[in-house]
């Protein structure tokens, strides 16, 4: 390695991410191993997004030709494509993206967005606490598994460059698919420096000297070491000081701060390899509005944060996917509250250079009432485990889906091909 280039290379990793300064050991490691191109592998990264509250896919990736899917909503249906702003988006001349996604067309023109319909959990649970946990810990209808699906992969693979920004989730607490015996991190908001770390999220930011100080065995002195480095390494940085590139612009919110910041830790070369986040608010049992109302706010703000993060990324999607996911999906016919009770299947989305996008993937079971699942729902045909699996082995290069996905058999013959 020209030990020039390293420095050059390594101090333009730092000033993406806001600031020019003595680099930790921990960032040291992470570049070195970034710019050995002798080894011919970059670090891959998977982006997962979750939306909790179970977000209606039938009206986020319409199923237009289906004549049964305006039959069951007569008041939140979303009209047919017709060149309109308050129509449905066509995508192939079956499916359609509801008008507040215009954002993803892009994507999908350019091929890098591919949809999963009528995917999920085979559980029949419509309980949002359950199905969560069903799905972050991919062992549907057991809820004794220790780990995350996430954490798993984690402990699946070793780490060269031992990166304590290996796998982050910007949200208040870890989430359970990040959980288990493999380090993880959660950070609320760069900003705030409030970073908890491990399977009990004790925080790591208050106290931490006295730990520090405290710790006597040579080993745990040194990750102990590392971390505080790492803090003050966050600490010396000013997020607010970060400029998006290309022309992206995020949402003012919460959920478009996440994402800012994910794009902000992958250009700092920090090791990142797995990052997570949510946004909430998807459960419409009253009101839910078709091309207008609380679904169309929300999609749109979801849709605008992704694209600005495809766009902020650039050419740094050749190696990143983003996954969007939701525990179930609604009921195909609206209740007498203009919304959508809890259902069953839903649709996924997966974006990146790598995906073989501008198509939809998977079987469609139809919305006929003797089609629907338990005469209610749209219909199952693709397990989400696939479709995490397809990821981890395919982007992440995980060998043995069978430590991943305990109890259950993935593999290629049940992948729905959207990775190359």
């Amino acid at each position: 390695m020209n030990r020039r280039y390293f420095i050059k290379s390594g101090g333009i990793a730092l000033a993406s991410f806001g600031v020019m300064t003595s680099a930790p050991s921990f960032l040291k490691r992470a570049l070195a191993e970034s710019l050995n191109v002798a080894s011919g592998a970059r670090r891959k990264t998977l982006i997962a997004i979750f939306q909790r509250g179970a977000v209606d896919g039938l009206n986020v990736v319409v199923p237009y030709a289906e004549p049964s899917y305006y039959d069951l909503r007569p008041n939140i249906a979303i009209p047919k494509p017709n060149g309109g702003t308050d129509a449905a988006i066509n995508l192939d001349g079956f499916f359609g993206l509801h008008p507040a996604l215009a954002s993803f067309k892009p994507l999908w023109d350019s091929k890098r967005l591919a949809i999963v319909p009528a995917s999920g959990s085979p559980d029949n649970t419509r309980s949002h606490f359950d199905a969560q946990d069903y799905m972050e810990s991919a062992t549907p209808g057991v809820k004794s598994t220790q780990d995350g699906w996430l954490n798993r992969y984690l402990q699946s693979k070793a780490d060269p460059q031992k990166s304590l920004f290996r796998a982050v989730s910007m949200t208040q607490q870890m989430p359970r698919a990040m959980q288990g015996k493999a380090s993880t991190l959660a950070i609320s908001n760069l900003a705030d420096f409030n970073i908890r770390a491990g399977q009990s999220s004790a925080s790591v930011q208050g106290g931490f000297e006295e730990m520090y100080d405290q710790a006597v065995n040579d080993t745990l002195h040194g990750t102990g070491k590392e971390t505080f480095e790492a803090i003050n390494y966050l600490k010396q940085a000013n997020p607010a000081q970060y400029k998006p590139e290309n022309g992206a612009s995020y949402p003012q919110t919460p959920f478009g701060n996440a994402l800012r910041q994910t794009a902000q830790l992958i250009k700092a070369g920090v090791g990142l390899e797995v990052a997570f986040t949510d946004i909430g608010g998807w459960d419409t049992h009253v009101n839910e509005g078709n091309q207008q109302g609380q679904l169309s706010n929300l999609l749109r703000q979801y849709s605008s944060a992704i694209a600005a993060l495809y766009t902020d990324l650039g050419q740094r999607m050749d190696d990143v996917v983003i996954l969007t996911m939701s525990e179930f999906g609604r009921t195909a016919k609206e209740n007498g509250n203009r919304g959508t009770d809890h259902g069953h299947a839903n649709a996924m989305f997966i974006v990146g250079n790598s995906v073989r996008g501008g198509k939809v993937y998977g079987d469609w079971p139809g919305m006929k009432s003797d089609q629907l699942y338990e005469g209610r729902d749209l219909a199952l045909t693709t397990d989400f485990r696939d479709v995490f699996g397809e990821i981890a082995s395919k982007h992440l290069g995980a060998n043995n889906l069978k430590t991943i996905f305990p109890g259950y058999t993935s593999g290629s013959s049940k992948f729905r091909g959207f990775l190359g």
